[in-house]
């Protein structure tokens, strides 16, 4: 089992997936790593690091496995995360509310924000009640 991982990848991907609920860099990628991942952005690399240098800046990332819940299905999360992050910037009734009428969904969720203002915890918790 893999313990810890490091990756060097361009500082705006990084940006994207370590990125926090409410920003402008979170989005389905964030939610997809984070649910699986400890994410933590370890260093930044300048251009001058490389030679010859690129003309972005690059970042290290560190990714920590967690260990996933048995009764959330993967496949449903990244369903619901890809219909709720399908129209950014519209409220999650407008994305999401038909496809969870489609689920059979009737419990309580908050259609009345955008999908970047979900912390992964909330979709995970989504996931798993309609699992």
């Amino acid at each position: 089992m893999v313990q810890d991982q490091h990756f060097m990848l361009q500082k705006e991907v990084i940006d994207r997936m370590v990125a926090d609920a409410g920003t402008s860099a979170y989005g389905r990628l964030s939610v997809m790593l984070q649910w699986r991942y400890a994410m933590e952005d370890v260093l930044f690399v300048p251009p001058g690091s490389f030679n010859p240098p690129p003309k972005v800046d690059s970042a290290v990332v560190r990714m920590i496995p967690r260990e996933q819940p048995a009764d959330l299905d993967p496949k449903l999360l990244e369903e619901l995360v890809q219909v709720a992050f399908s129209q950014r910037r519209k409220i999650l009734r407008n994305t999401l509310g038909k496809w969870l009428e489609t689920k059979g969904f009737a419990g309580e969720f908050d259609l009345q924000r955008r999908a970047e203002e979900v912390p992964v915890a909330e979709f995970e918790a989504l996931a798993a009640r309609l699992s």
